[in-house]
This record gives structure tokens, C-alpha cells and sequence, in this order.
């Protein structure tokens, strides 16, 4: 099995390949510009990576008096990444290539009956499929990363204790280890949070330098990235940013140990579902959506409200983090545009100093596979440690 790390062995080449890999295209002479390498230095090193296959030449660029410059980019044949979102509602796997696009993919709904077990079995499956399918031989397989729901270990590879899963035996499971033997090819585990804004700052055609990514589901996740890497702090803190409390004396969490008047009490999966009931109406979140796609009045109305809760949050966040950029994501974030809307403008009335800071708001480049693509590039990223 053979570590991502050691496909470019010299650090210089991995310092190339990263800023190729930050552009489109890129010609010769911005490479001397951006890297500060001697052009016999940058040359020998062009020459090795396209050799091996890491880069493509792709043309010439314009002129400026002198010959037209060849220009280069990440050749995204050379490898593959299997990316796994494993969440409480739903699990998916894809098949990237080297530019993030997906060559295939199978999506599970996590139901009662989808076990650690049943489910990893089933991941490397649908893996080896994709693989046999398309020819692609396991040596062009850079490795697997998983974005889970916490808390986790990456360290050792471990979903430890999660809530509200509906199926038993979602604790201090292996994933790491266990698809690791199922597949013989690295494995890599973090957060989910962290592994959508990582696929969405690779998805933007201009990357912004502090960002911050809010999952809205069965719970609150978020992840912050400053100059393209991940904010980490002391802990694993899965879903702490729905403990924030948004009422004094609000309404009382699900969970013992939660807060009283929590973000999360107020927009979440469970949230949502308690007012539909509320409202006499039955079917839970997958009636909920169906009357948002019909536009029923009563269901927009209900999400409306919600928004304007998460845009409490939002302003809290935006108060104290400062990101340039805020991306959406997750199920509820997802549901219909009138969460999205009035979860921003209620955001922006509550920022400090909205007359001079104005974070841009996002739904996202990648959708509902953010945290699937994103597990993949956590493998591509390991490229140029």
C-alpha cells in the first residue's frame, strides 16, 4: 500500500505541483514568478512531473514579444480518490479524478437497518464496481477519505460515540481500519464539516482566505479554513455549534446534557418536523420537503422562521470569526431557497459592523456532495505534504 505522501518524494516538486494545482492553467514563466525557484531548478522539475504523469501540457499562452509560453496543468487522469460522506441521514460515496470531478457514485439512506457493518460492506462494493467498471487499476487509486459525523479519532481512525443515529452499533467503529483491509489503499478520516469547505474551497474559482461552512441537519456542524487549511481546535467539538443559545430560557433540548433555548432546538431536522407536527400535519421532514417543492404556503412559512433563527446564529458566528465568505450546506440548507434567503438577510441585520463588513454568502459549488467530494481531496491534499 502506498502512501499518497511518497508519489512526489522532493519537497521542491511538491511546492510546484501545489501551486500548479491552486490554477487552472499556469504558464512557465508566473511558475518562476510565484515559486522562486532558478529556471534550471523549475525546468527539471516540470520535466519529472510530466513525465510521471502528474502534469499535461495544455498549449501555449499569449505572447509578450517573446516565444508563446507552454502552460501546464494538474493532469487529472493521473490518480483517483474515493471520497465517503458517512452522515445520519444519508451516505455517499464518489469517484473523483484529479480536478474533482466525480466519474461515479451510490448514496445509501441511513435507515434502521444500515449498520456499521452493513453499510462499510457495502461501501467497498460499490468501490471495487467502480473500479472494475472503468478499468482503473488499484494502483491509480490515491486512497479513500471518509467525512463523518463526530465525535471522532483520526488519529486512529475511529467514529467514536454520535447521536441520533437510527440504526444500532454506531460506536467506536473502525472505518479506517476496516476499509483500509477491504480495499488495500489508504484511508483517511475527518470531520465532515471539515471535509465540505475543503471541497468547496478547491471548488472555487477564486479562493477566498477565511471561511467558514455551516452544516444544517440532524444537527448544527461548522468548519472555519484560514489560507486554505483547516482551523483544528483542541478537540473534536461535533455539533457544538448548535448548543449556542439563541433564547434565554428557550425551549428545552432533546439531549439531557443540551442546552436550554439551543440553536439546534430551534433549526434542525428534529426542529423542523416538531413544528410540521405542530401544525397538524404528518410525514416528518420527507412530507416537509415534498410541501416545499409544492410551495405550500404553511411549509415555506415554517422554514422562514427558521431562517431567521439560523440567522441569529450566523450573526453570532459572523461577530466573533470575521470570515470572508459563509457556505450553507447540509439538508435543511438545502431544502428551499427561503431558508437560505432569510437565514442571510437576518444574519446581516444582526452583524456588528455590517456598514463596513460584508461576508458573501454562499450555497455552496458542490451541493449535496460537498462532504463526499470533500473527503476525496483530503486524499489529494496528502500529495504535497
Amino acid at each position: 500500500m502506498q502512501a499518497v505522501e511518497q508519489r512526489i518524494a522532493v519537497r521542491k516538486s511538491k511546492d510546484v505541483y501545489s501551486l500548479i494545482r491552486q490554477q487552472d492553467t499556469v504558464a512557465k514563466q508566473e511558475l518562476l514568478e510565484q515559486s522562486g525557484l532558478a529556471p534550471s531548478t523549475l525546468n527539471r522539475i516540470l520535466e519529472e512531473l510530466t513525465e510521471k504523469g502528474l502534469l499535461q501540457e495544455v498549449g501555449f499562452g499569449e505572447s509578450t514579444g517573446g516565444r508563446r509560453p507552454i502552460l501546464y496543468c494538474v493532469n487529472p487522469q493521473y490518480a483517483y480518490a474515493f471520497g465517503l460522506e458517512i452522515s445520519r441521514t444519508r451516505s455517499m460515496l464518489v469517484l473523483t479524478d484529479l480536478r474533482q470531478n466525480i466519474v461515479g457514485s451510490t448514496v445509501w439512506r441511513m435507515s434502521e437497518a444500515v449498520t456499521p457493518d452493513m453499510l462499510l460492506h457495502e461501501v467497498a462494493a460499490s468501490a471495487q464496481y467502480m473500479l472494475e467498471v472503468r478499468g482503473i487499476p488499484q494502483s491509480q487509486v490515491l486512497g479513500l477519505g471518509i467525512g463523518a459525523v463526530g465525535p471522532l479519532d483520526p488519529a486512529k481512525g475511529l467514529i467514536l460515540d454520535p447521536l441520533y443515529f437510527k440504526a444500532p452499533g454506531w460506536r467506536d467503529v473502525p472505518v479506517k481500519e476496516r476499509l483500509e483491509q477491504a480495499l488495500g489503499v489508504p484511508v483517511y478520516l475527518d470531520n465532515g464539516a471539515n471535509a465540505a469547505l475543503t471541497g468547496e474551497y478547491w471548488a472555487a474559482s477564486f479562493k477566498k482566505r477565511h471561511l467558514l461552512y455551516v452544516h444544517v441537519g440532524a444537527g448544527i456542524r461548522t468548519s472555519m479554513m484560514t489560507g486554505g487549511a483547516i482551523v483544528y481546535g483542541a478537540v473534536d467539538m461535533e455539533g457544538a455549534a448548535g448548543q449556542m443559545i439563541i433564547q434565554a430560557e428557550g425551549i428545552p433540548h432533546r439531549e439531557e446534557a443540551g442546552n436550554r433555548g439551543a440553536l439546534e432546538s430551534y433549526v434542525s431536522i428534529h426542529a423542523l418536523e416538531r413544528e410540521w407536527n405542530a401544525l397538524g400535519r404528518t410525514g416528518g421532514f420527507v412530507e416537509l420537503a415534498s410541501a416545499l417543492e409544492a410551495e405550500d404556503e404553511a411549509a415555506v412559512g415554517l422554514l422562514r422562521q427558521a431562517g431567521i433563527r439560523m440567522g441569529i446564529g450566523l450573526a453570532n458566528l459572523l461577530n466573533i470569526l470575521h470570515p470572508e465568505k459563509v457556505i450553507l450546506g447540509g439538508p435543511v440548507a438545502n431544502l428551499h431557497p427561503a431558508f437560505f434567503e432569510t437565514a442571510v438577510e437576518s444574519a446581516l441585520q444582526g452583524v456588528y459592523y455590517r456598514h463596513s463588513y460584508q461576508a458573501e454568502f454562499s450555497r455552496g459549488e458542490l451541493g449535496e456532495a460537498a462532504i463526499a467530494v470533500g473527503a476525496a481531496v483530503l486524499v489529494m491534499n496528502r500529495l504535497t505534504v
